[in-house]
């Protein structure tokens, strides 16, 4: 290497000849240091004011400074010859002005200390010069605005913004600058609303913008265009005006081909200016609907003027848009084609018919094309296209196209054909696709093989008329791509056949599942969607043929040797539930889980010991409890599938806001887990027309009388308006119906209407009430007072000012509601019902307080259990006690029809609908029987934290002949039986 380097060229090509990155460092930190001590040379006190060296000269200068540049450029710090740059800025001469600036902009940053030094020499030479400027003066003074304008893009710092910004929108909308600048001047400015959005006010420069759209020059047209998307993009609203401009301009540029020859691109003009506008525009979907349709009621209004035009400018661009046999020509075609499609999705259904219908059409010719950048395009905007109401069957016609592209060499492709087919599924069409997607599996790469199962997975549950049918798809995609089988997908499919007990979806399960592990090679995803579906509902098919629990235990036991820890643990909780529920069974377990308490997994570990020692440490009962199904998942919104998808491919993606809405077939079964609630309601109001309640409901009714207010001195003030007595018996009534019930009216008089939404998963609840104003005038100072109750831990939100004791609280307008919502979790039995007080005054200063009761009562929290006639019997002679049991007879109201088979239909409906018992087949020795079992669920802890559970038992027998009924409860807790008779008798007086 040559010991003294000489010039610029000299030093890159002893950095390009190094052979090793030490050498590389050395000689970068060799012609640091030679630069430095030229900097510095003569010391301190003869540099400029500045901090520059007087006596480098020119072409030194601006070798030094481009040598900096460089080494910045590979990487290296350089933190010193800023004076130097500065020195090259302020120079009048070209050549030193353009290195200056280029270096400026790379060695300087916004919050450098230095650029303070450099904003009066950036102001000068922004400055516009006098009308008697030279025309060799006016070029140079262009191409310093230019630098200085690119320069501040660069840098872009704060102190530079707020310094500078007013001069860079003077630039830009002075009539006295070149085009040149002033494009170098809109993109400036782009650059810094994006550092500091509000540093344009919108609805005062939206004029200057619409100025700016009338210039004849297209540079600066693209320019002002890239700009106005920038502030339009962060304030839509301000710039909505500007939409006739830009029409405007695209219908030169497309329908009269007004374009100079400079900017015509393969014949197409301007197709860089074409895009920007389209893009603008799809940031106002509205702007296609007339005047005053946008949220109207009947959508009427008139026309905008530039539709039309905007109309034939689409239209034209779909009809003359073809494949080329240029590729740039093609390609910048194509990209306005795009634009223009995006366009009319950004429409919506709101968008003219015949151009989505063109769409489509032009969309599937560009789909079965060859070049694959094309067909990536078509596939893609399809997908989003097929997202608008109405373009289904036009979608559905490029079925066995999209299916070819499936088999693409890209997988970019695969990909968007898979999206594509994702969004055109229906109901109609689900199973084929499915089918073929499942078909087409077995041949996929790896590489997709993970999205093609979560979509199918997906897609299976979104359509599936028949849950069998969804099912046995997922165990197709077990079979065949197992290990791209994630755990959320056989979780869900867990979920979906626990929550759905109707009809035989839980026995088809559980035999399918059986004998889809039968063999000895399965892959271990199957083995655990068995071991817990087996687990749960292996009960259903235990006496078929061959499905014995012994035959279970068999069945599954052959895989244990081959599975991992974790799905080992979740067998050893199915041997459990199967020796719990079958005698041949525990014999078998029992070795299992010997040998597995001295496992080196503490899972597993864990397990076979508490497992081992559940029957020796709790009673029948308990274990019985413990080990019993498990209760229904919560029904999300979005299920975990759902929110993988949008994970993967974000909230953007046609797929995610394909699988966000649901289908026919999902709404038909919310429709049919619905039914029950409805046919509740049904039978309440039945009732309500039949009589009124004879006799005292459970100990939870409701107060009556009102009470007398008193002042703080203990003096008799005026008293409040209570509850008038002619309400309290279908108040009471109301109260027993919502004991038993989802949803309805607590309380209705003249005033006020108070309504009831609970629900109850396990141990906790959640009370929603809604209290509607149902008077002529508001109702103010409204609160609510709920008591504490040992029993219960409650969390209360509601309208501001409803809880306010000693405030104003809140005022509740004619025709409008004030909220409350409690979430409770019970901590030990209980048979009262917590009070609600509801005080408020009229506008005539009359005070109300009605002191209600809230439905939490005993059986909300209970879970059904169904026991073989043994098992209830067993257990029903164990709870005989005084303490244990709570019995009453109860006469049936006058009139009630006659008792008969079709009324003990009605009462057992009672027993297992309203107080949430599972009836208990084979137990009842007579039609005039029904017997329930179910558990009463807390959240308190015992002693090893585990929750604290009651077992309940009930029986009702009925006297046709007397017209009476006799209800036993037995409990291991004697709040539980009283609560659970209480409720019990006056369901029945309802029935």
């Amino acid at each position: 290497m040559s010991s003294q380097a000489r010039g610029l060229q000299n030093f890159i090509s002893d950095l390009r000849n190094a052979k090793s990155k030490d050498e590389e460092i050395k000689r970068v930190e060799k012609e640091l240091a030679n630069i430095r001590k030229k900097f510095t040379a003569g010391g301190p006190g003869k540099l400029n004011a500045d901090g520059s060296n007087p006596t480098l000269s020119s072409y030194q200068r601006k070798k030094y400074v481009w040598k900096l540049v460089y080494i910045h450029v590979l990487g290296y710090e350089v933190d010193f010859g800023h004076s130097e740059v500065l020195a090259l800025v302020r120079s009048p001469k070209h050549g030193e002005k353009q290195v200056g600036y280029v270096a400026l902009s790379l060695l300087l940053r916004g919050g450098d200390p230095a650029i303070g030094s450099v904003l009066s020499t950036l102001k000068q030479d922004l400055a516009p010069l006098a009308p008697s400027t030279k025309k060799k003066d006016e070029a140079t003074a262009d191409v310093a605005q230019a630098l200085a304008l690119c320069s501040i893009a660069n840098i872009s710092g704060l102190e530079l913004i707020q310094s500078l910004h007013v001069e860079v929108q003077h630039i830009l909308l002075s009539k006295s600058s070149t085009p040149c600048v002033r494009k170098k001047a809109a993109l400036c400015l782009l650059r810094l609303i994006r550092t500091s959005p509000n540093l344009v006010a919108g609805r005062e420069f939206a004029p200057h913008v619409a100025q700016l759209l009338q210039d004849r020059h297209l540079g600066v047209l693209t320019s002002t265009m890239s700009l106005l998307n920038g502030l339009a993009g962060q304030h839509t609203d301000e710039y909505e005006a500007l939409i006739p401009y830009v029409v405007h301009i695209l219908g030169m540029l497309v329908l009269k081909k007004a374009c100079a020859r400079e900017y015509l691109y393969y014949r197409t003009p301007s197709p860089w200016l074409q895009i920007k506008l389209l893009k603008f525009l799809q940031l106002y979907p509205h702007a296609i609907t007339p005047d005053g349709a946008n949220g109207s009621a009947n959508g009427g209004g008139a026309a905008k003027p530039y539709v039309s035009q905007l109309t034939s400018v689409v239209s034209k661009i779909l009809t003359e848009t073809d494949v080329s046999d240029s590729i740039n020509k093609s390609n910048a075609d194509h990209a306005i084609l795009f634009e223009a499609v995006n366009l009319i999705v950004c429409w919506g259904p709101a968008g003219p018919v015949q151009l989505r219908d063109g769409a489509m059409k032009l969309l599937g010719k560009f789909i079965s094309v060859r070049e694959p950048n094309i067909r990536y395009l078509g596939l893609m905007t399809m997908a989003r296209l097929a997202q608008i109401e109405g373009s289904a069957e036009g979608v559905k016609k490029h079925q066995a196209t999209v299916l070819v592209s499936l088999k693409d060499a890209d997988i970019s492709v695969r990909r968007r054909a898979l999206d594509l087919l994702f969004v055109m599924c229906d109901t109609d069409n689900a199973e084929r696709i499915v089918d073929e997607l499942v078909a087409h599996l077995a041949l996929a790469d790896a590489a997709i093989r993970e999205e093609m199962v979560l979509k199918i997975a997906i897609l299976a549950e979104k359509y599936a008329t028949d849950l069998r049918w969804y099912v046995d798809t997922i165990l197709k995609l077990i079979s065949i791509s197992g290990d791209h089988v994630s755990d959320p997908i056989w979780h869900r499919v867990v979920q979906i056949v626990t929550n759905h007990p109707q009809g035989d979806l839980q026995g088809y399960s559980a035999a399918t599942l059986l004998v889809a592990i039968s063999p000895r090679r399965c892959h271990e995803t199957a083995i655990r969607v068995a071991a817990y579906i087996l687990g749960e509902f292996g009960f259903l098919i235990a006496e078929r043929p061959g499905m014995s629990g012994e035959e279970q235990f068999r069945v599954l036991h052959q895989h244990w040797h081959n599975c991992n820890g974790q799905t080992r643990a979740l067998l050893i909780t199915t041997y459990a539930k199967l020796a719990n529920l079958y005698e041949e069974c525990r014999p078998l377990v029992a070795p299992v889980l010997s040998k597995s308490r001295n496992s080196v997994d503490v899972e597993i570990q864990q397990r076979s010991s508490e497992y081992a020692a559940m029957r020796e440490a709790f009673s029948p009962e308990a274990v019985e409890d413990l080990l019993r199904e498990m209760p229904p998942f919560e029904d999300r919104r979005q299920s975990a599938l759902e929110q993988r998808l949008k994970e993967k491919e974000g909230e953007d993606s046609a797929a995610v806001a394909k699988a966000a809405r649901p289908s026919s077939a999902q709404q038909q079964r919310a429709a049919q887990a619905a039914a029950a609630a409805m046919a509740a309601e049904e039978a309440a109001a039945q009732a309500e027309q039949e009589g009124a309640m004879n006799g005292e409901g459970p100990h939870v009714d409701q107060e009556a009388a009102p009470r007398e207010a008193y002042n703080e001195e203990g003096a008799s003030a005026v008293p409040p308006v209570g509850i008038p007595k002619e309400v309290i018996p279908a108040m009471r009534k109301a109260f027993s119906n919502l004991c038993t019930s989802p949803s309805g009216v607590l309380f209705e008089n003249a005033l006020l209407q108070a309504g009831v939404k609970h629900e109850y998963v396990g141990a906790q609840g959640r009370i929603s009430v809604f209290f509607g104003n149902l008077s002529s005038t508001s109702l103010h100072n409204f609160k609510v007072n709920i008591d504490d109750c040992e029993h219960l831990r409650m969390q209360k939100q509601g309208t501001d000012g409803l809880f306010d004791e000693d405030g104003p609280g809140c005022t509740v307008a004619v025709r409008t509601q004030a909220k409350l919502l409690l979430m409770v979790e019970v901590t030990a039995p209980f048979d009262d019902a917590p009070a609600m007080r509801i005080s408020f005054e009229t506008d005539e200063g009359v005070r109300h307080e009605y002191p209600l009761r809230l439905p939490i009562v005993a059986t909300c929290f209970m879970e059904p259990v169904t026991l073989e006639p043994g098992a209830f019997m067993q257990r029903w002679k164990s709870l005989e006690g005084q303490d244990r049991e709570c019995q009453e007879v109860v006469k049936a109201p006058p009139n009630a029809p006659k008792i008969n088979e079709e009324y003990m239909e009605r009462i057992a409906k009672i027993i297992t609908d309203g107080l949430k018992f599972g009836r208990c087949p084979g137990c009842d020795p007579t039609p005039w029987t029904v017997s329930g079992a179910a558990t009463f669920r807390t959240g308190a802890k015992d002693l090893n934290g585990n929750n604290i559970n009651v077992g309940c038992l009930v029986r009702v027998e009925a006297n046709p002949q007397a017209g009476a009924f006799r209800v036993t409860t037995r409990t291991l807790h004697p709040l539980c039986s009283k609560a659970v008779k209480n409720v019990a008798l006056v369901s029945i007086k309802l029935a």
